[in-house]
């Protein structure tokens, strides 16, 4: 199984868990400080929302679920042999879960990851550490304040 993932930037996370509970008729998976997500079923989607106040209603990063870190490693290999450069973060802790993942930055600076969840954890996570394709050439991603599911770019 896979899924899409939807990660907003909201300014009130319980405004937005009450609005997204009815809109999806689900409860939260999981709820923290400043963090929700929704594992629903119909349509698949996975929707995370980051509490960043000021930035409401904007897009924080895309992403697609996987189910194994099987499906992470052959995603990093295809997406290195299409010429997209990647950022491996490999058994990383982000989101209250330990994760495989790999990013990958759209044209237009759309962040996109494609996970695993390793497990459930206590902490949010760390920023990753900067990154740039290999010609040193800047991604156009850039960071949010201690959000460790941004990734960085080099300057």
């Amino acid at each position: 199984m896979s899924r899409v993932q939807l990660a907003l930037n909201v300014d009130d996370l319980e405004t937005s868990i009450a609005f997204y509970s009815k809109l999806f008729n689900t409860t939260p998976a999981k709820v923290k400080p400043g963090y929700a997500n929704f594992a629903i079923a119909e349509p698949a989607l996975k929707l995370v929302l980051l509490e960043n106040r000021g930035e409401g209603g904007t897009i924080n990063h895309l992403g697609v679920e996987v189910d194994a870190s099987e499906a992470v490693h052959s995603e990093i290999a295809r997406l290195s042999s299409e010429g997209l450069f990647t950022e491996e973060q490999i058994n990383t802790t982000c989101c209250f879960a330990t994760q495989d993942k790999v990013w990958v930055g759209a044209p237009d600076g759309e962040r996109w990851e494609v996970y695993t969840v390793l497990s459930d954890a206590d902490t949010f996570g760390e920023a990753p550490i900067a990154s740039s394709d290999s010609a040193g050439a800047d991604l156009g991603l850039t960071q949010t304040a201690s959000a460790c599911c941004t990734p960085t770019s080099s300057t």
